[in-house]
């Protein structure tokens, strides 16, 4: 068994759940532990299994209920040094301890291997991941979000991939329409802001090959996106291509099925 759930994506809160048979580990916790914990209930997950959580970068909607998830659960916090530092005093006590990874390095948690990529994001020192199953090199998983832009590094890491979660923040021109004030709407545009539907679909054109089953939108914004938009922009591509992969939308308050990756 390997297989993913995005348990929330939004900027109220992400996280998303990795198992293989034997390790099952939490990435990024940024709902409150109680609404984690539901998720996983939902799903048939059970959260006494968790072996880590793995943190990608400082925001409120990453690491809100990292703390008490591995508190209550006795598990470590896998993170950077850097955003440790800007994380630690909302993340609190950590029974179990803090193990420090490098970005651009490996490391591994039960037979779940972990390689990371620095993000283009407003952080210190933003992370995102590609997940193997030790001794399975059929399947690899590829999560690419909060990015501006999608570098040569990040093209090179999620190719292969035989699922991808992938950002698909925002509609160009609702976003320029909207409410939000002229800097905010800049900075979600900008370089280290977040990719939109079009980007997304820029992204997939490089990365795409016959073995990509499965490919799960993320971190949609609620103000400045619709699921349908986001949905209909890449079924337009992948028709295009006669690509025929299982098209996921992720949600702000549902999980989405257990996806074999």
């Amino acid at each position: 068994m390997f297989k993913v759930s995005v348990l929330a994506s939004g900027s109220k809160g992400n996280s998303t759940v990795i198992c293989t048979d034997s390790t099952m580990v939490l990435l990024d916790a940024g709902l409150s532990g109680k609404k984690i914990l539901n998720l996983l209930s939902s799903i048939n997950l059970d959260a006494n299994k968790l072996d880590a959580v793995i943190i990608s970068h400082e925001h409120h909607d990453h690491i809100k209920g990292a703390g008490i998830i591995c508190r209550n659960l006795d598990i470590p916090l896998y993170i950077t040094e850097m955003t440790y530092s800007v994380s630690k005093k909302f993340l609190g006590k950590l029974p179990e301890g803090v193990v420090f990874f490098e970005n651009g390095n490996s490391f591994k948690i039960g037979n779940i291997e972990v390689k990371t990529f620095p993000s283009s994001h407003d952080v210190v020192d933003g992370s995102n991941f590609v997940f193997e199953k030790t001794g399975d090199k059929t399947r690899k998983l590829a999560l690419a979000t909060d990015l501006g832009f999608s570098s040569k590094l990040m093209i090179h890491r999620i190719k292969e991939s035989t699922t991808i979660i992938l950002e698909s923040n925002h509609d160009v021109q609702m976003l320029l329409d909207g409410p939000y004030p002229w800097y905010l709407k800049q900075r979600i545009k900008s370089k280290d802001g977040h990719l939109s539907n079009e980007q997304a679909v820029g992204v997939i054109t490089k990365v795409v090959h016959p073995g990509l089953k499965n490919l799960v939108l993320a971190h949609l914004s609620e103000q400045n996106n619709l699921p349908e938009k986001a949905e209909n922009i890449m079924k337009e591509y992948l028709k295009i291509i006669n690509h025929d992969l299982q098209l996921f939308v992720s949600s702000q308050y549902e999980a989405t099925s257990l996806i074999d990756i």
